[in-house]
């Protein structure tokens, strides 16, 4: 069995979570903290990150998309990123939209000021920080409203990784109570879709110590 450290407020790991159980491959979840830098962590991950697959002893990836790759290779079934090389660079380049763009414009900014500021003990949230996230979040969630009202998933008609990444990186938004999902119907429609698969269950499970989540976090009708 593999074992996955991850950390509930980073979306790369709730990514991989998702990943792992839509493919029905059990292992074993373990909690780091990455910025405590634990030596026995840093031997297995030098980069010091999570999320951190050990397929088995001596063999470990730390990479996000290296981690989604190979557990498309050796599983292919479910297949969430598609058969037909376009297909396939469509649902990659999406992915990695999220991944980066998303990201980098929302994650870091709301996720870093208002959580992992207070985790790690960092001092207070900058106000203008946040406020260029609220900027950047409302943008991003008119794209993902606008795909929705386009496919039957935000990259066709069948679930791919796209989903599992928007859906990881927006589950981590919505941990911290800040999407107005009724200003999105279409975005709100498709998220209730996904957060009501089982592969999610565990995710609605989180629970950060000292940082709850908002009433309607676990709630599959919002």
């Amino acid at each position: 069995m593999y074992t996955l450290y991850h950390h509930p407020l980073s979306p790369f790991s709730r990514k991989i979570r998702l990943l792992l159980a839509e493919k029905d491959m059990p292992f074993t979840p373990v909690i780091e903290k990455p910025w405590e830098r634990r030596a026995e962590f840093i031997a297995l991950s030098p980069s010091g990150e999570v999320p951190l697959l050990v397929i088995k002893e001596g063999f470990a990836l730390s990479d996000t998309h290296a981690i989604c790759e190979y557990l498309e290779e050796i599983k292919d079934r479910p297949n969430l990123i598609g058969d037909a090389p376009e297909q396939k660079a469509h649902v990659r380049s999406m992915s990695g939209f999220f991944d980066r763009i998303f990201y980098q414009d929302v994650g870091m900014t709301l996720l870093g000021e208002k959580a992992l500021k207070r985790l790690q003990c960092m001092g207070t949230p900058d106000a203008l920080t946040i406020r260029k996230g609220y900027t950047a979040l409302d943008e991003h969630m008119k794209y993902i409203n606008w795909l929705a009202e386009q496919n039957n998933w935000l990259g066709g008609d069948d679930l791919t990784l796209i989903d599992l990444s928007a859906a990881a990186h927006l589950s981590v938004i919505d941990y911290l109570g800040d999407i107005m999902w009724e200003k999105y119907d279409e975005a709100r429609i498709w998220y209730a879709r996904i957060k009501s698969r089982p592969s999610f269950r565990p995710l609605l499970a989180d629970h950060i110590p000292g940082l709850p989540p908002p009433s309607h976090y676990a709630n599959l009708d919002f």
